[in-house]
C-alpha cells in the first residue's frame, strides 16, 4: 500500500507538470493490476490512463475494470482512442462490455468496429444474456488428425500470437466437428513425425453455448481445466471459453447469491455506485415480502390470545421457540443453496435430501428440547418461576422445539428445490424469507401442543 500511494504521488506530480510523455513511460512500466488500483485511486484521472497507455496494456487494464468504471472512463475517451480499443479487445471482453451498456450506446459502438470484428460481435451477442455463449471466444488453434506434430508447431508459430490461449489445441474434422482436445504439452513431447490422431484419448469435455454460465462454472471446477471448447447441437466448434471469464462470471454469481440471502435484491452495481432510491427500490420489495409474514405471525398471536391471557408464561417463551425454528430453517437452507450452487445437488436428490433433513432435524430437535426442559427445571429450582405446573411447560417447551426445528429444517431444505423446480434461483429462498415463514408455522406448531398439553391445566 505504502509503495502505491508513492506511485500516486509521483503520478500527481507529472499531471500537474503536463509531461504526458514521462507518465506514459511510468504507466507502462507497471503491472496492469497496479494502474486498475491507481484508477480505484484516481478515477478523475483514470481517462487519461487510458489514453496514455500503449493500445495493448490500455486494453488489459481497461478489461480487469469493473463496468462503472469502464463505463466512466469510456465517456471520457477520444473517438480514435474507443476504436481502437473496442477493435482490440478480446472477444468475449467485448461480448461482456456490450451486454452491460443500453441498445442504443452498444449499436453506435457496433458501428466503430471493423466489418470482420462487426461481424464477430453481432455473432456472440446474438446468444442468450446468461448462456456460455456470451463468454467465448472465438481465438484458438485448431489443427487435424492427420498432421505431424512438426506441421502443429509450425502452424502455433504462424496463428498463435492471435489466440486467446495456447495451452489446449482442438482437434476438428473436414466439416469443422470437433474431435478431441490435447494439451500442448504433449505436442512438445511427440517425436516431430508423429501424427496428431495418435495423440488423442477421447476424452474431450465441452460445453453447448446455450449451457447456463453456472452450469460452466461446475465443469470447469469438476475437470480443473483452464479452457473448454464450446459446440452448438451438431458438434460443430464455435469457440473457446478461458478460467479468467468463469472466475468473473464465478464472483458475480456469488455477489448476487450473498445479496439474496440478505433479503435483498442482487445489486447491479458496487454498492458505493448504486444511488440511495436504487437501493432503496432493491430492498423495499423483500422488506415488504417480509413485512406481510410479520403480519402473519401477528395474527396467529391473536388467535391464540385467550391461551396467552390464562398463562401467561407462554407469552415470555415465545422468542426460544421462533427463534430455534427460524436458525434451523436458515442454516438448512443456506446449506442446500450452496450445494446447489456447487452442483453437489439436483432437484433430483430432494428426496435423499428430505429423508437427511428428516433425521438431521430430528436430532437437533431432541437436543434444543432437552435443553428447553433443563432450562425451565433450572428457573424452576432457583427461582419456583413456574410454580406447581413446571413439568407441563417443559414438556410443551420440549416437544415444541422437536416439531419446530424439524420443521424449520424441512422447510429451509425443500424451498430452494420448489424455486428451481419453478425456474427461480434457489438464492431468493433468503435467511430472512425462510426465518418469516418459519416463524408463522413455528408458533401454529406451539400453541397447538400448549393447548393439547396445558389443556384443564393452565387453559
Amino acid at each position: 500500500m505504502e509503495e502505491l500511494e508513492i506511485h500516486v504521488e509521483h503520478i500527481k506530480l507529472l499531471i500537474e507538470d503536463n509531461n504526458l510523455q514521462e507518465l506514459a513511460k511510468y504507466l507502462n512500466e507497471l503491472n496492469i493490476s497496479e494502474v486498475e488500483e491507481l484508477i480505484d485511486m484516481l478515477p478523475e484521472h483514470g481517462a487519461l490512463f487510458i489514453e496514455t497507455l500503449d493500445l495493448n496494456r490500455a486494453v488489459n487494464v481497461f478489461r480487469i475494470l469493473d463496468f462503472p468504471t469502464q463505463e466512466r472512463i469510456f465517456k471520457k475517451l477520444s473517438a480514435p482512442k474507443v476504436r481502437e480499443i473496442l477493435n482490440t479487445m478480446p472477444p468475449d471482453d467485448r461480448t461482456s462490455f456490450f451486454g452491460e451498456l443500453k441498445g442504443d450506446v452498444v449499436k453506435r459502438l457496433i458501428t466503430l468496429l471493423t466489418p470482420e470484428e462487426r461481424k464477430e460481435a453481432l455473432s456472440l451477442l446474438g446468444y442468450p444474456e446468461d448462456s456460455v455463449g456470451r463468454l467465448m471466444t472465438p481465438d484458438y488453434i485448431t489443427v487435424k488428425k492427420h498432421w505431424t506434430i512438426h506441421r502443429v508447431l509450425e502452424h502455433i508459430r504462424r496463428y498463435g500470437g492471435a489466440s486467446e490461449t495456447i495451452d489446449v489445441l482442438y482437434v476438428i474434422d473436414s466439416d469443422g466437428r470437433l474431435i478431441d482436445d490435447i494439451r500442448i504439452k504433449d505436442i512438445l513431447l511427440a517425436p516431430p513425425d508423429s501424427l496428431v490422431g495418435e495423440l488423442i484419448d477421447n476424452r474431450l469435455i465441452s460445453l453447448n453455448a446455450n449451457d447456463p454460465q453456472e452450469d460452466a462454472i461446475t465443469v470447469f471446477r469438476m475437470n480443473n481445466r483452464v479452457a473448454l471448447p464450446v459446440v452448438d447441437e451438431q458438434g460443430i466448434m464455435l469457440g473457446i471459453v478461458t478460467i479468467d471469464d468463469i472466475l468473473w462470471v464465478a464472483n458475480e454469481e456469488y455477489t448476487e447469491d450473498m445479496q439474496r440471502f440478505g433479503g435483498t435484491e442482487a445489486l447491479d452495481e458496487p454498492y458505493l455506485d448504486v444511488s440511495i432510491w436504487h437501493l432503496v427500490k432493491k430492498r423495499a420489495g423483500w422488506l415488504i415480502v417480509l413485512f406481510l409474514g410479520q403480519l402473519l405471525t401477528a395474527s396467529v398471536i391473536g388467535h391464540f390470545e385467550s391461551q396467552l391471557a390464562s398463562a401467561i408464561v407462554l407469552f415470555a417463551l415465545m422468542p426460544l421457540i421462533m427463534s430455534s425454528g427460524g436458525n434451523s430453517g436458515s442454516q438448512a437452507s443456506t446449506l442446500i443453496i450452496q450445494a446447489m450452487a456447487l452442483g453437489e445437488v439436483t432437484i433430483a436428490d430432494w428426496w435423499r435430501v428430505m429423508r437427511r433433513e428428516i433425521i438431521t432435524g430430528l436430532i437437533l430437535g431432541i437436543i434444543l428440547g432437552a435443553l428447553g426442559f433443563v432450562r425451565i427445571a433450572t428457573w424452576q429450582l432457583f427461582a419456583d418461576t413456574y410454580g406447581d405446573y413446571w413439568i407441563p411447560i417443559a414438556l410443551v417447551i420440549s416437544f415444541s422445539l422437536v416439531g419446530v426445528v424439524l420443521w424449520g429444517s424441512l422447510t429451509g431444505s425443500m424451498l430452494p428445490f420448489v424455486l428451481r423446480k419453478l425456474g427461480a434461483d434457489p438464492a431468493s429462498s433468503s435467511a430472512p424469507f425462510v426465518s418469516t415463514l418459519v416463524d408463522v408455522t413455528g408458533l401454529i406448531i406451539y400453541f397447538t401442543i400448549a393447548t393439547l398439553i396445558l389443556k384443564g391445566v393452565l387453559l
